[in-house]
């Protein structure tokens, strides 16, 4: 039976014959099998989302659940123990899970590498699929690549010492719309995780090093049930023991936040930790509160990790994580190398080593960095500060994290015309990336994922919205950021040239930024607003 012939499942996209070897009718039915079960959950966990942002539109603010105190209380529990592969995370680099991507991160001596299908891999039909064609490869140790341009070849290294691989599915708001289960489209989290665990989750075991996982957005510990009945189902369904699975959990919502010890109860025995997704997280602040005048923040920049609500975030999660058993993983170091000014590329290397100094000293078991070539510095800082292999047993019970403190965004700055602009240029550079299909985007010495869009085109939004002041007095308006929007297309108009400009999605990725930052439309999720300008299934896909 071919994948087109399984009762109830239609794929709408073009399938290659390397793709047809991940949809085979048997991963499609455990694809549809799972799908009918959780969608229905998931669908309601989507709706209790905008239930609550309206109560925060109402300012009802967040605070730590009194009916699950007693899971917060209850000092006896914990997440399970540290698997194989998991045990030293000192580093871990991420990235897209295009091929030649997989098999340099595989070998660059990070402990660990988390291949996304998330933030920094645009979800087109091909990167989708071959992605997972990748990762099955990379599992078998037989990826191999071979770069068209130069013919140089790549291959895994041979010396056993390959990062554990870690999968990151994308988030429960996400649809992939090319697949539909009874009509539907099926869940993105569903689809990424059932075809890469169906090909897979034997193979890791016997290999020695997994499944494991990342999880992304999840705003509830409700939501991390939802994931752990999809792992008890899915082990279930494909004959392994439960707990062969483990997922770490990205902090990367300020709901979450306050659910921390929620979230890894519901994950018990899948748990290995959680990570402080720095860069979603300031996203999640701007965005749930954006209608709340009290929690405008000043530019980007000057929103460090030494700010009061990311201080107590961070400190909250590692003494959460320690107390439960499970590694707390710290932040991403997004520079990338500076190769024609030695002077700028210390400064930034500098800024790395201070990060990963900060991150270890405060009991972090780990970081992340975007680029292979960060992996020896933050190895340097976590080597001479870390002499085992995690620090779990440092407890951090000197913290006591109030509701408050994780909100108070009293944070030192203003908001310049430098600011805004520079949000501008991200943005729009970022979204023009991503509508040709690439979600891992060096801007200005960084390499930025969908988060650094979303905190973009979400601070011009609040400043719009509430009418904020720069510092030489100017009032920010919708009218004053598309002028200023206007300015930064036509310089780059000017320095591509009208052929390059033309060829690009500069035009298209202009008019969804000039949709958001006006103050009165706000899609939940760029990724979302712009997704169905990179579906392969664009008019079938309404139907």
């Amino acid at each position: 039976m071919s994948y087109s012939s399984v009762p109830g499942v239609t794929v709408l996209a073009p399938v290659s014959e390397p793709q047809a070897q991940i949809l085979t009718a048997e991963a499609l039915e455990f694809l549809a099998k799972l799908q009918r079960a959780f969608n229905p959950t998931r669908k309601s966990l989507l709706q209790r989302r905008i239930l609550r942002q309206q109560e925060l539109d109402r300012g009802i603010l967040p605070d730590f659940l009194p009916q699950t105190a007693y899971i917060r209380e209850d000092n006896n529990w914990r997440g399970a123990y540290p698997a194989p592969g998991l045990i030293d995370r000192r580093v871990e680099i991420t990235g897209p899970v295009d091929r030649k991507m997989v098999i340099n991160a595989l070998n660059c001596g990070a402990y660990t590498y988390m291949a996304d299908f998330e933030d920094s891999n645009a979800p087109t039909w091909d990167n989708n699929l071959d992605g997972q064609v990748n990762l099955r490869d990379a599992i078998r140790g037989t990826i191999t690549y071979t770069n068209p341009g130069n013919n140089k070849k790549y291959a895994l290294r041979k010396d056993n010492k390959i990062a554990t691989l870690i999968v990151r599915p994308r988030g429960w708001h996400l649809e992939e719309k090319h697949v539909l289960v009874d009509g539907e489209p099926v869940s993105a989290s569903i689809f990424d995780f059932a075809l890469y665990f169906f090909h897979n989750a034997k193979k890791s075991i016997e290999v020695g090093i997994g499944p494991y996982f990342y999880l992304p957005k999840m705003e509830s510990h409700l939501e991390a049930r939802l994931w752990n009945d999809v792992f008890c189902v899915a082990q279930d369904l494909i004959g392994i023991p439960r707990g062969s699975i483990r997922a770490t959990v990205l902090i990367e919502t300020i709901l979450a936040a306050f659910e921390m010890d929620e979230i890894i109860y519901e994950l018990r025995e899948h748990s290995s930790g959680l990570n402080c997704g720095r860069w979603d997280y300031i996203f999640s602040v701007i965005k749930k509160f954006r209608n709340n005048p009290n929690f405008v923040l000043p530019d980007r920049g000057d929103v460090t990790m030494t700010v009061p609500f990311m201080d107590s975030y961070v400190r909250l999660l590692i003494k959460t994580c320690h107390r439960r058993g499970v590694h707390a993983m710290g932040g991403m170091a997004a520079q990338i190398p500076i190769k024609n000014d030695p002077k700028a590329n210390q400064a930034a290397l500098d800024k790395v080593r201070a990060d990963k100094l900060r991150e270890v000293k405060a009991g972090h078991d780990g970081t992340w960095v975007a680029h292979p070539d960060l992996v020896k510095i933050a190895l340097e800082v976590f080597n001479e500060n870390l002499k085992t292999p995690n620090q779990i047993y440092i407890r951090r019970e000197d913290v006591n994290i109030s509701a408050l403190d994780l909100m108070n965004t009293n944070v030192p700055g203003a908001i310049t015309e430098n600011g805004i602009r520079s949000n501008i240029s991200v943005g729009l550079t970022y979204i023009e990336s991503w509508l040709r299909g690439l979600g891992c985007v060096p801007i200005h010495n960084l390499m930025e994922d969908a988060a650094t869009a979303e905190i973009s085109r979400s601070q011009l939004w609040q400043w719009a919205h509430h009418g904020s002041r720069t510092s030489d007095g100017k009032t920010v308006t919708g009218a004053y950021l598309l002028k200023l929007l206007d300015d930064e297309v036509a310089k780059l108009e000017k320095q591509l040239g009208p052929q390059q400009f033309g060829a690009s999605k500069y035009p298209l990725a202009k008019r969804y930024l000039a949709s958001q930052i006006t103050g009165k439309d706000y899609s939940d999720f760029i990724t979302t607003l712009l997704y169905d300008e990179i579906t392969s299934v664009h008019n079938k896909a309404k139907l």
